[in-house]
């Protein structure tokens, strides 16, 4: 596949899925409430985020496990690259890694939602939440402390 072809569908799923997302945020925050006198009113298209979500981390996930272990294999069949395939497998052992961790280290503590989310409020539902919180948390620090070392390197190379 060549590379205007690969840009060029990136590009418009980029697009496609912007779209899609300012959409459903847009509907959840002014598309109304269920019932606005009710202490904690629920947005009426709560499900349709939590739908768009699913999927995205869904097809997220299969993606980057899809790639990684075509990258992997691909690296491993050429004896010039296996080096390369050892690090990306470390790579894919680091993130399962990363998940199994912080899926441990989740909470079970039950959270005051509303009766129509009480079928979320189960310990799966909420170490599963942790599990990405604390993962999103951790791969932000990440990238943040390598910025701020890879500017310090780069300044001090001059």
């Amino acid at each position: 596949m060549s590379v205007t072809k690969i840009r060029k569908i990136s590009s418009t799923a980029l697009l496609v899925l912007a779209i899609l997302t300012v959409i459903v945020v847009g509907l959840f925050f002014f598309g109304g409430y269920v019932d606005s006198t009710a202490p904690k009113p629920e947005p009426v298209f709560t499900d349709v985020l939590f739908y768009l979500m699913y999927i995205a981390l869904g097809v997220t996930l299969l993606t980057m496990l899809y790639f990684g272990v075509v990258g992997i294999a691909a690296s491993l069949a050429d004896p010039k690259r296996r080096k390369g395939a050892l690090g990306g497998l470390l790579s894919l052992v680091a993130i399962v890694a990363l998940l199994v961790i912080t899926y441990a280290i989740g909470s079970t503590d039950k959270l005051a939602l509303s009766v129509d989310f009480q079928k979320y409020n189960t310990e799966g539902y909420l170490k599963f939440a942790d599990m990405w919180l604390y993962s999103i948390y951790l791969v932000l620090v990440l990238n943040i402390i390598a910025l701020i070392g890879f500017a310090i390197k780069g300044s001090l190379k001059k």
